[in-house]
């Protein structure tokens, strides 16, 4: 099927999360046909975790290069992330169509795209370079991510508004950097509102994660060629 599994595995989990949560446990979302809901949040958590997955196994599978040529590694993990950037376009069209089958005005607002983009994927590279790095070292580190980026899933606001957290959880909750991202695409996608100050923190924690990242890659990297 090619290019088509990037639209085919978020829309049959939004298929799945239609049904569940409009005919079995009805979830409130302001007014927003829940397939359109979920589907903007699915689709840049797809990216996240299928960005995860492949950097952290970009070293260990390019052992010659690894081993044989002198370049910076870090090109390894980040180019594996802007790939998948490509399914991310290509899943973000069937959005487009979703709004104009459910009516959902497209806004000026839509000008943040990049600025959640460039945020989410200083997250996704912190995150892929550590991880990158540590599976060098420890091959269980590619196990133990499936297992987070299972649970984070259901700590972040992909299948379930905000709403339904209490206000006085708010602080603890928007620690997960995912929390408010999603909330991000959701203002400006759906509601045609600027993103909120949850954005600013997730963006601050990102850059923060990317800075941490890249420096344990940096500080590991002389002994990778010993180790693959």
């Amino acid at each position: 099927m090619g290019w088509l599994w990037a639209i085919a595995q978020p829309a049959a989990s939004v298929t799945i999360y239609t049904i569940v949560f409009t005919r079995i446990v009805k979830v409130d979302t302001g007014g927003i046909p829940y397939p359109v809901f979920s589907y903007v949040a699915v689709v840049p958590w797809a990216f996240l975790a299928a960005a995860l997955n492949d950097m952290t196994s970009s070293l260990v599978q390019n052992i010659n290069l690894v081993q044989k040529i002198y370049f910076p590694r870090e090109i390894l993990p980040i180019a594996a992330a802007c790939a998948r950037l490509m399914d991310f376009g290509i899943a973000f069209s069937l959005l487009m169509i979703l709004m104009m089958i459910f009516q959902v005005p497209i806004t000026a607002t839509w000008v943040y795209l990049p600025l959640l983009l460039v945020i989410q994927m200083a997250l996704a590279t912190g995150i892929g370079l550590a991880c990158a790095a540590l599976n060098v070292f420890y091959r269980d580190i590619q196990s133990l991510l499936t297992l987070v980026i299972h649970l984070w899933f259901y700590a972040s606001p992909i299948i379930y508004p905000v709403s339904l957290i209490p206000a006085k959880y708010h602080w603890v909750y928007f620690l997960n950097p995912m929390a408010g991202i999603i909330q991000g695409y959701r203002d400006v996608l759906l509601l045609g509102s600027s993103p909120g100050p949850s954005l600013l923190l997730a963006g601050a924690l990102s850059f923060v994660v990317l800075f941490l990242g890249y420096w344990l890659f940096k500080r590991l990297e002389p002994l990778f060629a010993d180790l693959v």
